[in-house]
């Protein structure tokens, strides 16, 4: 397995280490103190961005063909199971009044509301890809990337946009589980996500949803772990 930087070692890489038009360094972010409460491990990554940009297509490639190095931090959620979606692999599904309990204990280290479900990264989540020495990956929207900075978990942040408004909604139409109404809710969020960002300066890197081997090629080498495979090296192709 790769030999994984710490927090106090990983550094963000020069403008020029990205080839690839597709991935997009952002200004540096204010440094945080350190993990947080009971946290150790290689630093973390967030991936945001709006539902339908395509990060479950990017963290699935990225688990399939770096798994000994990436871990997913399973997500919390109240909402009812999509069909094919597992419990434990895809979210933990649990019912809204045991996740207000374990959010009053402290046991989150964020969590939203998006139309009327919870959702949320549990501590004992991060803590189970960390224990394995692994990059542990969080899935959040950009609420959750508010709350995380609030923390001092101190994880890298990457941006997944999609090309357009309109190929968000085709992409969002194809899955077949959005009514009318919830599709409007979810392509306002994704909008205001999208000038939230651009205002805020939210992320270290900003990915324009390409081809997946494309993105991993622009952004695996500068990851806080090393080395990696040769064919995760940017080419000049």
């Amino acid at each position: 397995m790769a030999s994984c930087f710490f927090p106090e070692r990983a550094q963000l890489p020069p403008c020029k280490a990205w080839p690839h038009p597709t991935v997009r360094r952002m200004q540096p972010q204010a440094e945080h103190r350190g993990y947080s409460e009971g946290m150790s491990g290689p630093r973390p990554v967030v991936l945001s961005g709006p539902s339908g940009a395509g990060k479950s297509t990017l963290l699935k490639k990225l688990l399939q063909e770096h798994g000994s190095i990436f871990g997913f931090s399973v997500s919390h959620t109240t909402r009812e199971p999509r069909p094919g979606e597992e419990n434990g692999k895809d979210y933990y599904f649990v019912t809204r009044e045991v996740m207000q309990r374990d959010i009053a204990a402290g046991d989150f280290i964020e969590h939203a509301e998006f139309s009327g479900n919870l959702y949320g990264t549990s501590k004992a989540a991060v803590r189970a890809v960390q224990a394995m020495n692994r990059i542990c990956v969080l899935d959040v929207d950009l609420q959750g990337v508010r709350n995380i900075k609030k923390t001092d978990l101190r994880p890298i942040y990457i941006f997944v946009q999609p090309p357009s408004l309109d190929v968000l909604e085709q992409r969002l139409r194809q899955r077949n589980t959005e009514t009318e109404e919830s599709l409007a809710k979810r392509l306002a969020a994704a909008r205001a996500d999208m000038e939230s960002r651009n205002k805020e300066g939210s992320s270290h890197w900003s990915v324009l949803r390409r081809p997946t081997s494309c993105v991993l090629a622009g952004f695996l080498p500068a990851m806080p772990c090393q080395p990696l495979p040769v064919e995760a090296r940017p080419t000049s192709k």
